[in-house]
């Protein structure tokens, strides 16, 4: 790969990376042993109109990422590993590209769970207020929001994975010495 292709996937990568949004981020940290869930809310948009010339459609879907750290390190659990985020082997470039650039997804499992999506008549805006509004009122501290066109569904998920798996790595290394396994 020359140098070219490579600034144009990170010139890709990052416009695709930009193209959404976390609406409303927690704050919870992964656990340092043991599986970990992400709860989220997925707001997407078409683009365009449809055939009466309204505005895109609006959806909305409840999911879960489950991050599984290995148990024990063999060759076939080194490398991380994704579930149901993608279909087939769309965006799966973008992915590699970030993930070949941090340690912290070494021996990791995403598996994304999602719930059947709802059409709503708002705008994502609309959408993503409605959800924060709930949210709050039910306290709920746990749960992100996630915003994206809809064809970036699945690179939506991701990200709020990935930016949690990095903000958590910190702390799960201070762990780790915390409890003599690194020097």
């Amino acid at each position: 790969m020359s140098m070219f292709d490579e600034f144009e996937q990170f010139q890709r990568f990052q416009a695709t990376w930009n193209a959404v949004r976390i609406e409303r981020a927690v704050e919870v940290g992964l656990f340092t042993f043991g599986d970990s869930d992400l709860p989220y809310y997925l707001v997407t948009s078409s683009s365009g109109r449809d055939a009466a010339g309204k505005a895109a459609m609006v959806k909305v879907r409840r999911g879960n990422v489950t991050v599984s750290r290995a148990r024990i390190i063999t060759p076939d659990t080194m490398h991380p590993e994704l579930r149901n985020f993608f279909e087939e082997h769309e965006e799966t470039g973008l992915i590699e590209f970030l993930m070949s650039r941090t340690a912290a997804f070494s021996n990791l499992k995403l598996s994304n769970e999602s719930g059947p999506e709802k059409i709503v008549t708002d705008t994502v805006e609309e959408a993503v207020t409605r959800l924060n509004r709930q949210l709050d009122e039910e306290e709920e501290d746990r749960v992100a929001i996630l915003s994206a066109p809809a064809a970036l569904a699945g690179f939506a998920v991701f990200r709020y994975a990935s930016e949690r798996i990095l903000a958590s790595a910190p702390g799960n290394i201070q762990e780790l010495r915390e409890r003599g396994l690194l020097p």
